[in-house]
């Protein structure tokens, strides 16, 4: 890919180790509801967005929500989850420099994530707003959340590029069918949850070493 237009990166666990802060709200709000929340459950959460989530949270212990319930459970993980962010949020290995060193190329960049709005605000204050051209977040999609292309034409869209000629860094396989039915070709980092070989995905271990040289030649 020699003529690169854009770098589209995603967050929690491509970026920030945060899936296992997720954890904590999460398993929390299954106890409340009586349950566990199982492990099998917990990783098909990963890079979904909010609604996704509580469905898959309530059937795995046994509850059948109302619509108000599943407001209630979104609103309580969401406070929980900011407690939990505002704490602290650790890096992916790499992932600092790796941001920094393409943003100081020049290459327009934006962050997709499923996350929503106000909790990637928060978020943002440990990554840095100004190294982002565009961020699209998981509510404001019109509910076309990974794994459908919609946040990354988005985020093309926003950045007036082709989305052929972006590179995705993603970490799950929600993020990374995503990405590839969106035309991007993908930086694939897995963090928690394998992601399965396919078409237009490059495999690294970390983000260590990452540079706009490395995504050109993608």
């Amino acid at each position: 890919m020699s003529d690169l237009q854009a770098v589209l990166w995603d967050m929690d666990g491509t970026l920030l180790d945060s899936e296992k802060l997720w954890d904590i709200p999460l398993y929390e709000y299954a106890e409340k509801l009586g349950g566990t929340l199982s492990l099998e459950t917990r990783e098909s959460m990963v890079g979904t967005n909010v609604p996704t989530t509580m469905r898959l949270l309530f059937a795995d212990v046994g509850v059948e929500p109302t619509d108000a319930d599943l407001v209630d459970g979104a609103a309580w993980i969401s406070r929980r989850t900011e407690e939990v962010f505002r704490a602290g949020l650790p890096w992916r290995p790499g992932a600092r420099e790796a941001l920094r060193a393409v943003r100081s190329s020049g290459v327009p960049m934006a962050l997709v994530t499923s996350t929503e709005r106000a909790l990637t605000e928060v978020a943002l204050d440990t990554i840095g707003r100004d190294l982002f051209d565009v961020t699209v977040c998981g509510d404001e999609v019109d509910g076309l959340n990974k794994p459908l292309p919609e946040p990354y034409l988005k985020a093309a869209r926003l950045l007036g590029v082709d989305p052929v000629q972006c590179v995705a860094v993603e970490d799950s396989p929600t993020g990374v069918a995503a990405a590839v039915a969106a035309g991007c070709t993908v930086l694939v980092v897995p963090c928690d949850v394998e992601v399965p070989a396919g078409e237009r995905r490059v495999f690294r271990d970390s983000l260590t070493g990452v540079d706009l040289d490395v995504l050109k030649a993608l």
